[in-house]
């Protein structure tokens, strides 16, 4: 079952991908990169980093989103959650040196002061480089939950739904332009 739905997912995966105005970051290795980014202006409420760095509505984020068809396509065989945690630790790592070749080469790179994600996988993003913050809008925190939902259920192998809500807690994942370039540039 999960290979159809996998497979339905994998063709409407373009459409997805053009009405989002995503594009792929440059590769730095053998691997192609593992997220799919795009540009825009933060809504949230005020955040201040560990570097100092000050984030405020309307700055301009790159926002990440994980390749999530490809990663589940590589991950639905794999039962141990702490190989599939290595594996997902690895893409993520190997890839982010993308992102900041992305910021550093964008039309817009001075006006760039980090980027941005929300995933509910926030262990061991610290090491990183990534800091977590709570989303504090709780209508929005649901609706985060509700889309990662049909993704947690792929990717779970005997979780019940109530299980799934019950530990699932989509969070922000920030980093600085700072940070990003100390820790990933080529």
């Amino acid at each position: 079952m999960r290979g159809y739905v996998l497979s339905i997912w994998n063709f409407f995966d373009p459409f997805y991908f053009f009405c989002t105005r995503l594009t792929f970051p440059p590769r730095t290795g053998m691997e192609s990169n593992i997220f799919r980014v795009r540009l825009t202006k933060y809504r949230g409420r005020d955040v201040v980093l560990s570097d100092g760095t000050k984030i405020t509505k309307n700055d301009v984020l790159v926002k990440i989103h994980l390749h999530n068809v490809k990663l589940l396509r590589e991950l639905i065989e794999i039962k141990s959650e702490l190989r599939r945690a290595k594996i997902l630790y690895r893409h993520v790592q190997e890839s982010l040196p993308g992102i900041e070749h992305f910021i550093r080469t964008s039309n817009c790179s001075e006006k760039i002061k980090g980027i941005v994600g929300i995933t509910h996988l926030n262990k061991g993003c610290d090491r990183l480089g990534f800091e977590i913050f709570e989303i504090s809008h709780p209508i929005y925190r649901w609706f985060k939950v509700c889309a990662f939902l049909p993704i947690e259920i792929l990717s779970s192998a005997n979780q019940s739904i109530h299980n799934i809500l019950k530990h699932q807690t989509p969070k922000y994942l920030f980093m600085s332009r700072n940070t990003l370039n100390k820790m990933y540039r080529i």
